[in-house]
């Protein structure tokens, strides 16, 4: 392991301990909370976002053949850092199965700091983003989808009904020590048209940062 991996692992490691309290691991809210289920459509399909690149779109705009990843995202939450060098694999296999991808951020109580748009073009040019990165304003679309944490990722079939909930895999630390490699698993079936199993899998991250209402 070289001395630049030691630092940045070692990094990770202060700032999650630091930031204890909003690194969490939610397990599905109940409906009533708001939480999209599995076979329900995806909803703000007409909200418009505004992409780093300073263009709009809206959900149904991204769908594919095949389907829509979305995946709740940020620029600085430990998970998403340790998780993201899977991102533009995620997108070339969805590009590969004609399923669309979108990255969204909904962390508006940091909106003019860390996830500021600014800040949000700086981290995809510096991750070398492939797809899509919008900005969800007032969170409005994380309150819909009932999304949690960063990242946390729904993903619809070609009818736009949801088909996977959750993690990307078992292991945000290192890829080479995946066990369950839950999202790819459930590209490959629902391209396949075949059940996705599990369906279902616990969000890891940390809490979006919503503003009081």
């Amino acid at each position: 392991m070289t001395t630049i991996n030691i630092f940045k692992g070692a990094a990770i490691a202060t700032v999650m301990m630091i930031a204890g309290l909003s690194l969490t691991s939610w397990d599905a809210p109940k409906p009533s909370e708001g939480q999209v289920e599995i076979g329900d459509p995806f909803p703000m399909s007409q909200h418009a976002m505004m992409n780093i690149d300073g263009s709009e779109t809206f959900l149904r705009q991204e769908m594919k053949d095949n389907g829509l990843l979305v995946v709740f995202s940020c620029n600085t939450c430990p998970f998403v850092i340790q998780w993201e060098n899977r991102y533009n694999e995620i997108y070339d296999m969805c590009e590969k199965n004609n399923i669309g991808m979108v990255l969204i951020n909904s962390n508006e109580a940091k909106r003019t700091g860390d996830d500021s748009m600014v800040k949000m073009k700086e981290h995809a040019k510096a991750e070398g983003y492939k797809m899509k990165y919008l900005v969800d304003e007032n969170h409005v679309v994380a309150d819909a989808f009932g999304a949690r944490t960063t990242p946390h990722v729904y993903m619809f079939d070609k009818n736009a009904m949801l088909a996977y909930r959750g993690s990307i895999d078992d292991n945000s630390e290192n890829k080479a020590d995946v066990q369950e490699r839950y999202l790819a698993d459930a590209i490959t079936a629902m391209a396949a048209d075949k059940e996705i199993s599990p369906n279902i899998t616990k969000s890891i991250g940390c809490s979006i940062k919503r503003v009081k209402k």
